[in-house]
């Protein structure tokens, strides 16, 4: 079984310039694989970006821009 992406990370300011609000998202406390496994699949692509994690699953370029 293949491996889910890890959680990549944003500063809040690279976040507000990208828009990242606009995507669902979870207060950072809460469990990356327990919302992979009942909303979001095991291939969501999360950034964490100050209090929270975004799913930008639907913009991957948001994904692979972060550190």
């Amino acid at each position: 079984m293949a491996r889910p992406p890890r959680v990549k990370s944003l500063t809040v300011k690279e976040g507000e310039r990208l828009n990242i609000d606009c995507f669902p998202n979870f207060d950072r406390s809460g469990s990356v694989i327990g919302m992979r496994k009942l909303y979001y699949g095991n291939n969501a692509l999360l950034v964490r970006c100050g209090s929270y994690i975004y799913n930008v699953s639907s913009e991957p370029e948001i994904y692979n821009s972060a550190k």
